[in-house]
């Protein structure tokens, strides 16, 4: 027989902010939902490793939902379905709305790069007959974690007549592996004087590739030489063509559950891949939306979003403007009546490292979707800050829909801090909040989410898009 609540119970329930497990308040039909959706989004975690995979994988997926690809000569009507490739490093997906755009859009904004090694220009060298490759790692790592690790190498090499050979190596069960070693503790009495920031630094972040030597008894760096043969031989690429080339060395593991209950997933590239997938799943599933819905997947978000590739460029301004000029609109006009939800993740709560968060604004895993009102750093430094306006929209959106959310910042106010592309749509004059899934060990090789939370980021955007 169950207790009956005395008031103050009563009171506390109606007038305090708890927000509860998502598995207290979900049925067990939508907790195997949510397990059914992570399978997918697993399978995307190990195809698409790197921003131009992400993008080949979403866009072979939009083909198939009906996507075609973007004439701005052409006229569009409600519930046509439209993608603009940006250089197979970022794409938009757009479904046409009943509304006119006067009205704005309906737009969800993730990106699709993560922390990594970034092989530098001339990267091929050999020393005491190793032979390695000279990185430049990527967004903010900690430098200490991508040593003694298994790596795989994507990405594409333009030849110097202009063809492309595209490198996958690692991922097959069958493929070599690099690496990039480290000191045994016994010999790391000097090095573990370091502090932790600098106890690898970024010119020691040297993979290790080859160490048979070519035969042949008068030539020199052998081992060198015949790495060199041995990609000439597979990709027809010579070492100049390096030069003009983009090769990344990410983490070999692939995605997994973790736990004994299932109950989280711990892979390389959560960050930001666990937004951009249910992103891209929410406007899947979308036919005839009220508003024009848009979906933009973007790169160098990890590095400031600056290039031509990255959000702080122009080309989502260039495709509004471009739909605008469709129906006669001013894009001006279009973009400030545009409401977004930014797509991006926030710092889990980790009670290993409490000091770092203040409990009562921390996002916990399991508790749903979490709102970040504001990131930047200290004193709100690069951030847009959402107005209590367009908090309550949303808030008012998912409580709707039984979407199960909470509120989060990253960590403390004097910790530290990050930022995510809000900003650079703020910038535009568009209402704009960040929306994401909570991370544990955020950049790291190997990140882990719960499933319930990427469920929830899926369902919010969906929402956010049926919106009437």
């Amino acid at each position: 027989m169950s207790k009956e609540k005395s008031r103050a119970e009563e009171l506390k329930e109606k007038l305090f902010y708890n927000p509860k497990h998502a598995s207290e308040v979900i049925s067990q039909e939508e907790t195997d939902k949510a397990d059914a959706f992570c399978e997918e989004y697993k399978s995307f975690l190990n195809k698409a490793k790197t921003e131009r995979e992400a993008v080949v994988y979403v866009l072979e997926k939009a083909k198939k939902n009906g996507f075609v690809e973007f004439d701005r000569a052409k006229k569009y009507n409600a519930g046509d379905k439209v993608y603009y490739n940006n250089r197979g490093k970022s794409i938009i997906l757009a479904v046409i709305g009943k509304k006119g755009l006067e009205n704005g859009t309906r737009l969800s904004a993730a990106h699709i790069d993560s922390p990594r090694l970034d092989m530098k220009q001339n990267p091929l060298y050999e020393d005491t007959e190793i032979a390695y490759f000279k990185t430049h790692y990527y967004g903010g790592v900690k430098k200490y974690q991508w040593t003694a690790i298994p790596l795989s190498l994507h990405g594409v090499v333009v030849k110097r007549d202009g063809t492309k050979a595209y490198v996958n190596v690692g991922e097959d069960d069958n493929d070599p592996k690099f690496v990039v070693t480290d000191l045994l503790p016994h010999l790391a009495a000097e090095q573990m004087k370091r502090t932790l920031a600098d106890g690898i630094r970024g010119e020691e972040l040297n993979i290790l590739i080859g160490s048979r030597p070519f035969k042949d008894d008068e030539a020199s760096e052998k081992v060198k030489l015949n790495i060199m043969n041995i990609l000439f031989e597979k990709y027809g690429i010579i070492e100049s063509d390096f030069l003009s080339a983009e090769l990344e060395a990410v983490p070999a593991f692939k995605s997994c559950d973790i736990g004994f209950d299932r109950s989280m997933i711990g892979s390389y590239g959560h960050d930001d891949r666990v937004c951009a997938y249910p992103a891209a799943e929410a406007i899947f599933s979308i036919e005839n939306p009220e508003y024009t819905a848009i979906t933009v997947l973007t790169d160098k978000e990890e590095i400031g979003s600056d290039g031509n590739t990255g959000l702080n460029s122009s080309y989502l301004k260039y495709f509004v403007a471009d739909l605008a000029n469709m129906q006669g609109v001013n894009y001006h006009t279009v973009l400030s009546n545009t409401h977004c939800l930014s797509a991006d993740v926030n710092a889990a709560f980790d009670p290993t490292f409490p000091d770092v968060s203040e409990r009562r604004n921390a996002s916990y895993i399991n508790k749903g979707v979490v709102i970040t009102k504001y990131t930047g750093s200290r004193g709100k430094a690069g951030t847009s800050d959402a107005s209590a306006e367009y908090m309550g929209k949303i808030r008012s959106m998912l409580d709707g829909a039984d979407v199960v959310w909470q509120s989060g910042e990253l960590g403390k106010v004097d910790a530290g801090g990050g930022g995510t592309v809000a900003m650079y749509l703020a910038a535009l004059n568009i209402d704009v909040v960040d929306l994401g899934v909570p991370v544990l060990s955020m950049h790291a090789p190997f990140e882990v989410v719960s499933k319930l939370d990427v469920y929830m980021a899926y369902r919010a955007f969906k929402t956010f898009f049926e919106e009437k």
